[in-house]
């Protein structure tokens, strides 16, 4: 079958017995439609790769023959999401050996991969029907809502956090983690000029009841683990505390100093 220019020019044809199953395209860029039809391997390659990871099992191959000696990759990888964040995270010292996993299943399919690691930046990659959804939007949303309550929860209930103690803040949670959200939404409304922002506003709680009673039931059942990541999320709580005193002395001090009047005019 063949089509140019959105048109069918050959419709679907038998051309002989197949070995197996699949879907095989060839695809040239039409100069008329396109501006530039130079290539770059390493985007392809980037992407390509990320759609093997968000596509347990799916095995993809590229290879750049424009060379004298061709470029190739091949990416498969049965652990989907959780061979994801190992990726991202190869280079970094883990909180916990294995990334967390967790799932559900139904009209909008919600997959996430977590690991925490001893850096104190936050890397969250979403995605919507394996786009990759670089603003965000409402699944990263109800993630973040979710990871909040949840680890506070826990905290207070096995008496990590004391009565007296604040919640910890969203970003002291966040600090060191590497996740991984996927959803698959029917009919996704994107939002802004580039269309990287997800604002279907029910997705936000498909997400948030998901992580609340799967990532509650793992927490429960690994305690080792969850102990690790709320020390440290204990920990980032502390330090900013600690800046943000510092910054108020700093600027009482700076107000005395600057509401101090002249040497002549004080003498008087």
């Amino acid at each position: 079958m063949k089509f140019e220019k959105g048109k069918t020019v050959q419709k679907l044809e038998v051309i002989g017995e197949a070995e197996g199953t699949g879907t095989k395209v060839r695809f040239l860029a039409d100069d008329t439609i396109f501006e530039s039809l130079d290539y770059e391997y390493s985007v392809l390659e980037t992407r390509f790769r990320e759609i093997a990871f968000l596509t347990k099992g799916l095995k993809i191959t590229i290879e750049d023959q424009r060379e004298e000696i061709p470029k190739k990759a091949e990416f498969c990888f049965e652990g989907g999401l959780v061979s994801f964040v190992e990726y991202l995270n190869k280079n970094k010292e883990k909180l916990h050996k294995s990334p967390i996993y967790i799932e559900k299943d139904g009209d909008t399919p919600v997959e996430i991969a977590i690991q925490y690691t001893t850096s104190y930046s936050e890397n969250i990659y979403t995605f919507v029907n394996n786009i990759n959804t670089i603003e965000g939007g409402t699944h990263l949303e109800g993630f973040k809502r979710s990871l909040t309550k949840v680890f506070n929860d826990y905290a207070r209930s096995h008496n990590i956090l004391k009565e007296k103690d604040q919640n910890l803040q969203g970003e002291d949670i966040r600090e060191g983690i590497t996740a991984v959200v996927s959803v698959k939404v029917k009919e996704p409304q994107f939002e802004g000029q580039t269309k990287t922002k997800l604002g279907n506003s029910e997705v936000t709680g498909i997400v948030q009841s998901m992580v609340n009673e799967s990532l509650s039931t793992f927490l429960e059942e690994n305690p080792a683990v969850a102990k690790a990541v709320l020390e440290k999320c204990i920990s980032a709580y502390r330090a900013r505390e600690a800046a943000r005193k510092a910054r108020e002395l700093a600027r009482k001090k700076s107000s005395l100093e600057t509401s101090t009047l002249p040497r002549k005019i004080s003498r008087l």
